[in-house]
């Protein structure tokens, strides 16, 4: 009976042990906009979930959702109105909102994703977290892509000639802004129906990075790409989640999950994108496509576009909330080539 006694009592701490990680455990939804197959998904987003899990001892877990609550242009207010607790997008699918941000997608950003996004990152954190754009959220990271090229069905793009009136699928208002700028057409679709859009006539060519062409299947239909020294042009990327959910953590919590945030989650999608992009290089080149760099008339055009799109943006830094826009662009370029020179 003693025994007995004795087991019960065991069996009740054990259960109220139980009980108690039972409340003190969180659950964290996220809203994910592309296939469980892309490597955001498998690679990144997943990763980062188990690495939090990991750094709260399984206080807080995150729930990816099986389909999006929105589309990719909503989710940064996803997030801020907590629809769901956790989301990522491109910050310029909203380019009147994140105007601060135009600098990291023009051309000459980079060409190392890891670096890029890092610095984005302290960028964001000297520059911009207590701007009025970015409150109601908790940022958790930044990424970039490592550097846009141009991809064309047919022919190689090397001179401004070759562009000249060349129809180019493009993904948003600033790539839209350099492609008018360098003469060529620019067609806006999404990215994932490349394929079909060159198959049918419809685009000649697109912008984008070069893993983009392998995880997208379009290599069949862009077999010449143009890659310029330090991008084309580039995207900027979040992962944020809502200010309220956020508060209502605990400070050992908070810490825990940013140890594995912040700089540490842009290192992790910087350091994916550049596995992709060799990766996808290496397939290219075993697959004989021709790549080629711009001509020194190519290049100058383009610093000529870059040089005039950059000063408009600056001028108006204080619509953005920035006193010395173009000190911010200076920042980032320092921080990412000491960066670059790291890796």
């Amino acid at each position: 009976m003693r025994q007995t006694f004795k087991s019960l009592k065991l069996l009740t701490a054990a259960a109220l042990v139980t009980c108690a990680a039972g409340v003190q455990a969180t659950t964290l939804t996220l809203s994910n906009w592309v296939p469980p197959t892309h490597f955001v998904t498998s690679d990144i987003l997943q990763v980062w979930a188990k690495n939090v899990e990991q750094a709260t001892e399984g206080r807080v877990k995150i729930r990816m959702l099986p389909k999006p609550v929105g589309s990719p242009p909503q989710h940064w207010e996803l997030a801020r109105k907590g629809i769901a607790d956790i989301t990522w997008g491109n910050f310029t699918y909203e380019p009147d909102r994140f105007k601060a941000i135009w600098f990291a997608e023009f051309p000459f950003n980079g060409d190392n994703s890891e670096a890029q996004s890092v610095a984005l990152w302290d960028t964001y954190q000297k520059y911009l977290k207590d701007t009025p754009t970015f409150q109601g959220v908790k940022l958790l990271g930044t990424g970039m892509f490592g550097g846009g090229a141009i991809h064309h069905g047919t022919k190689n793009i090397i001179t401004p000639e070759d562009l000249a009136n060349q129809k180019i699928r493009m993904g948003g208002p600033i790539q839209k802004r350099l492609l008018e700028e360098m003469g060529a057409v620019p067609i806006a679709a999404p990215a994932p129906q490349v394929y079909e859009l060159v198959e049918n006539g419809v685009v000649d060519g697109s912008l984008n990075p070069i893993e983009s062409v392998i995880n997208f299947r379009a290599a069949d239909m862009l077999k010449h790409h143009t890659l310029v020294p330090g991008g084309f042009y580039d995207a900027t990327f979040f992962l944020a989640m809502n200010e309220g959910t956020w508060n209502k953590l605990s400070e050992a919590d908070k810490k825990a999950i940013m140890s594995v945030s912040g700089e540490h989650f842009s290192r992790l999608w910087g350091s994916e994108y550049d596995r992709q992009t060799a990766m996808a290089l290496k397939e290219l080149k075993a697959q004989d496509h021709e790549f080629n760099t711009p001509s020194p008339e190519l290049m100058a055009k383009i610093k000529e576009v870059n040089k005039k799109v950059v000063a408009e943006w600056a001028a108006d830094g204080a619509s953005f909330n920035v006193d010395d826009p173009m000190e911010m662009v200076e920042f980032y370029r320092s921080r990412y080539n000491e960066l670059k020179n790291k890796n």
